[in-house]
C-alpha cells in the first residue's frame, strides 16, 4: 500500500494519494488534477475513486475534472446532495482499492455530510483516518460555515453534532491510527491548528483540547465557538461551486493564457473594465506598477487574500506577473473559484514601461526612518488582524484590518500624510494598492512592517505598546 500526503503550503491544504495493486484513489484533490494523474501513471495504476470528505469552503476541489479525465467515481458521505453524478456512501460502507479497504465513517459537525475515511491495509490492519475538516492536528473543524449556505444549520447545532461524532466515532478508534487531516496551520477552517500535518490519534487524544474526555457537550461547544473570527467572504461561493459544479480548468486556462501587448492590454482594461491584478512581490510592485492595479503577491497567502479582497468571484481579471508566473497565477486564482482571468500582460511590467505607458509607485520607508519620524506623532495605520494588534502595537496607531479596509476608507485622510504598516510588508502593500486605486496618494509604507519596527524599537525607543487583554 502506498499512502502519500500531497501538501500545498500556500493554502495549507492536504490531498491524499492511495495506491494498491494497480488501483488508486485521491482524497480531497486540488483544482489542478494533472499531478495526480501523472502520479498514478508512474505507478501504472488506474484512479478508481475520488473521495471527498465534505463540500469544501476554502478551495474548489478537482473532483469533477479528475472524474472526467480518468473515469473515477466521485464519493461523498451520507446526506450529501451533489449536483452531478456521484456515489453517496452509507455510514460504514467499505470500498476496495486494490488490496486495501476504505471505510466511510459519517462524522457530521463541520458540515452535515462530513465523513472520515478509515484506511485498512493489505494485511487487514487499520492504518489511519483521513479526517477532512472533522479532526485537525491540535484542533477540529469550525462549525459555523454551513450556516452561510443553509441558514438552519446553526453553529450551535453543528457543534453538537461534532461533539457526538468525535466522542462516538473518532475517539473509540485505536490510538495507533495515523490522523491525516485536510488542513494545517494557516487555514481559516480552524482556529489553532498545529504546523504538524500528521499525528497519531493517541497523541491527539492526549493533547487536542477538543478530544478532552472530561468536557461536557456544552463545555465543548463553548471551547469550540469562543474566538472564532468571521470566515472569509468567498467560502460560501466555493461551497456552491463544489456542490453545483464548475467550468473545466482546461477552459479556464485557455481563456486566461492570452498574452496581450501593452497597447492591447490597455484597450481591454479601458473597454472591459476588469480588475488589473499584479501578483509580483510587494518590493517589486512598489517601485513601479500600472495605475489602478491591485497588488496581491504570489509569494504569500495569495489565494486567501484574493478571496478576502475581491468580493465578486466572477470578476474579470487581467494579470500582471513576473515573467513565467502567468500560468501559476491563473491556477492559484482558480483554486478559490476565480475563473474569469481574461489575459495577461505579455512581457510583464517591463514591457509596459518600455512602451512608455503611465506608471505609479508607492513610497516606502524603513524602520530606522519610521523611528526618526515617530517623535512627531505621525498618523499610523496598522492593517494587521485585530488579534495581532491587541497583542502588541505601535502606541497611537489606528487598527484597520486589511480585510475590512473597504468598510473604513473614510478613516484614511486625504488632506494629511500617514504611515501604513502590517506585520512584514505583504498586507500593507495590498492596502497601499487599494488606497492608490481609490485616490489616496500622500502616505508611505514601512518595509518589513511591525516586525522591523519592533526590532528597531528594542534598540532605540520605547513606543511599542503591549495591550493587556482582559
Amino acid at each position: 500500500m502506498k499512502l502519500q500526503q500531497i501538501y500545498t503550503g500556500c493554502i495549507a491544504h492536504a490531498a491524499y494519494y492511495l495506491e494498491s495493486n494497480g488501483e488508486a484513489a485521491i482524497f480531497d484533490p486540488l483544482r489542478e488534477v494533472q499531478p495526480y494523474i501523472d502520479r498514478a501513471t508512474a505507478d501504472k495504476a488506474n484512479i478508481k475513486y475520488v473521495f471527498e470528505t465534505h463540500f469544501h469552503a476554502d478551495f474548489v476541489s478537482g473532483h469533477l475534472d479528475l472524474a472526467k479525465k480518468t473515469g473515477a467515481t466521485i464519493v461523498y458521505g451520507p446526506t450529501a446532495k451533489p449536483g452531478f453524478a456521484a456515489h453517496v456512501a452509507t455510514d460504514g460502507e467499505v470500498f476496495t482499492i486494490g488490496k486495501v479497504r476504505v471505510k466511510a465513517i459519517h462524522t457530521p459537525g463541520h458540515t452535515m455530510e462530513s465523513t472520515t475515511y478509515l484506511v485498512i491495509d493489505e494485511d487487514g490492519k487499520e492504518h489511519g483516518i483521513i479526517t477532512g475538516d472533522t479532526l485537525f492536528i491540535g484542533d477540529v473543524g469550525r462549525p459555523d460555515l454551513a450556516q452561510h449556505v443553509i441558514a438552519d444549520l446553526t453553529e450551535d447545532k453543528l457543534a453538537g453534532y461534532l461533539f457526538d461524532s468525535l466522542r462516538n466515532k473518532i475517539m473509540p478508534l485505536s490510538d495507533e491510527l495515523i490522523v491525516y487531516p485536510n488542513h494545517g496551520a494557516g487555514s481559516a477552517c480552524g482556529k489553532m491548528m498545529s504546523k504538524e500535518t500528521t499525528d497519531t490519534l493517541g497523541n491527539q487524544k492526549r493533547t487536542n483540547y477538543a478530544l478532552d474526555p472530561t468536557l461536557t457537550k456544552e463545555e465543548f461547544k463553548k471551547a469550540l465557538l469562543t474566538g472564532l473570527t468571521a470566515p472569509p467572504g468567498y467560502f460560501p461561493k466555493n461551497v456552491l461551486m463544489n456542490i453545483q459544479g464548475y467550468e473545466p480548468l482546461d477552459d479556464v486556462m485557455a481563456r486566461g493564457k492570452r498574452g496581450l501587448t501593452p497597447s492591447d492590454f490597455e484597450v481591454v482594461a479601458n473597454e472591459e473594465r476588469p480588475l488589473v491584478l499584479d501578483t509580483r512581490p510587494a518590493a517589486v510592485f512598489s517601485k513601479g506598477f500600472i495605475p489602478n492595479s491591485v497588488n496581491i503577491g504570489l509569494d504569500s497567502n495569495f489565494a486567501m487574500w484574493v478571496g478576502e479582497m475581491i468580493t465578486d468571484i466572477k470578476q474579470a481579471i487581467l494579470l500582471v506577473t513576473e515573467p513565467g508566473k502567468e500560468e501559476e497565477s491563473i491556477i492559484r486564482l482558480s483554486r478559490v473559484g476565480y475563473d474569469n482571468t481574461i489575459g495577461y500582460l505579455d512581457g510583464g511590467f517591463d514591457a509596459w514601461k518600455a512602451a512608455g505607458k503611465e506608471v505609479d509607485t508607492v513610497v516606502r520607508i524603513n524602520a530606522d526612518e519610521f523611528a526618526k519620524r515617530y517623535p512627531a506623532k505621525p498618523l499610523v495605520f496598522d492593517v494587521r488582524r485585530k488579534s495581532e494588534f491587541d497583542s502588541e502595537h505601535v502606541e497611537g496607531a489606528v487598527n484597520v484590518p486589511l480585510n475590512r479596509i473597504s468598510e473604513h476608507l473614510a478613516e484614511f485622510p486625504k488632506d494629511k500624510p500617514f504611515i501604513l504598516h502590517c506585520a512584514g510588508g505583504y498586507r500593507s502593500m495590498i492596502a497601499a494598492s487599494i488606497l492608490k486605486q481609490r485616490g489616496w496618494d500622500d502616505f508611505v509604507d514601512v518595509v518589513g512592517g511591525f516586525s522591523a519596527i519592533r526590532e528597531t524599537d528594542v534598540k532605540r525607543t520605547a513606543y511599542v505598546c503591549p495591550t493587556t487583554l482582559l
